[in-house]
């Protein structure tokens, strides 16, 4: 006898009525979790999710059956996956007080993605089988020049967060040196993100050239412990500084998001202080509501100042001046202006 399906429940979030469906679908099977914690956690976070997404193009990715061992996610070499990126907003059934707003990929097509400016628009990507929330690092008034600096230190194989911990409190330093203020969290897995505001009066390549830059001055201070080798078979045992998390139409999971491993991890801002002892795989669906009820946000002041990117961008003129050029875009992008060859360097060595 097939089971029988939970009726639809309206909710009131800050007065919009939202419909979930299918409320009690076990979307993480090992804590038990299901669609209804999603959301009820998201309205737990709600001040610090909405302030991560608001008024921001956000990519949705969609896992509607649940996170469930041997699912897996589409990709472009292999559609048919479980879950999914959404980059559009669906074409039917969206409420009318959905905000959007027109975004253009590198391709140069255009799209219309959510665009959060109340916690009601986050319940109703759940009820859709939103998972983690991608936001882009621009607000809709603008969404050619970023507003936001994303630092991301992943740990490659031989590596683990600690020593992902370890690069991120050099960058610190030289935050702190700069003059900026920075603000980490947890990727929800193994490694460790740092956002800074600027001011947004910088084109997408030059805010990657800046990330270059910083990764480049932390693989100075921290030589075979950083890399910024886009090459895989290059980086060896180090973190890897993702300068292209920076390029346009790539995004992070946003603070608060919830990621798609069995234990349901949130990507959880902390503080520098409490970085160092800090276990990410402690920091649940189950567990961040009552830490958000007794430290709030600490993300709430990464609004209050946006900072000049230029020492970076004179710091990367100099890199360059010095004979180290432009690094490789991803593999979907078009070929880029001052890109070097995107050929992997062992096919390269073969290719001679």
């Amino acid at each position: 006898m097939a089971p029988t399906k939970s009726p639809a429940v309206e909710i009131d979030v800050a007065g919009r009525p939202v419909r979930i469906t299918s409320s009690d679908r076990v979307i993480f099977p090992e804590p038990g979790i299901t669609k209804r914690e999603v959301v009820d956690y998201y309205l737990a976070v709600g001040d610090g999710i909405l302030r991560a997404l608001h008024e921001r193009p956000v990519t949705l990715e969609r896992w509607p059956k649940g996170v469930h061992e041997g699912m897996k996610r589409a990709t472009r070499s292999d559609p048919h996956g479980d879950a999914f990126y959404q980059k559009r907003v669906p074409a039917k059934g969206v409420p009318d007080w959905i905000e959007t707003v027109e975004i253009a990929f590198p391709s140069g097509r255009t799209a219309d993605e959510l665009c959060p400016t109340e916690l009601a628009a986050v319940a109703w990507a759940v009820n859709l089988g939103t998972i983690t929330f991608h936001p882009w690092p621009v607000r809709r008034d603008d969404v050619d020049h970023p507003d936001e600096l994303r630092i991301d230190l992943d740990p490659q194989p031989g590596t683990d967060f600690a020593d992902a911990v370890e690069v991120a409190a050099v960058a610190r330093e030289y935050l702190a040196e700069l003059g900026w203020r920075g603000f980490p969290k947890t990727s929800g897995n193994r490694g460790v993100h740092v956002y800074v505001r600027i001011e947004p009066r910088w084109d997408f390549t030059q805010v990657r050239h800046a990330a270059i830059a910083f990764g480049r001055e932390l693989e100075r201070r921290m030589p075979g412990k950083v890399t910024t080798s886009w090459w895989k078979e290059e980086r060896g045992e180090a973190i890897f500084v993702d300068y292209n998390q920076n390029a346009r139409d790539r995004t992070i999971a946003s603070a608060y998001s919830i990621r798609p491993l069995a234990h349901a991890p949130v990507s959880a801002p902390v503080t520098w202080d409490e970085l160092p002892d800090v276990d990410p795989r402690d920091l649940t669906v189950r567990t961040m509501p009552a830490r958000f009820a007794e430290l709030g946000d600490l993300h709430a002041e990464i609004d209050d100042v946006a900072h000049d990117l230029t020492p970076l961008l004179e710091l990367y003129a100099e890199q360059e001046a010095e004979g180290h050029s432009d690094l490789p875009y991803p593999p979907e992008y078009p070929k880029m202006p001052g890109e070097p060859a995107r050929v992997q360097p062992s096919r390269a060595k073969k290719a001679d």
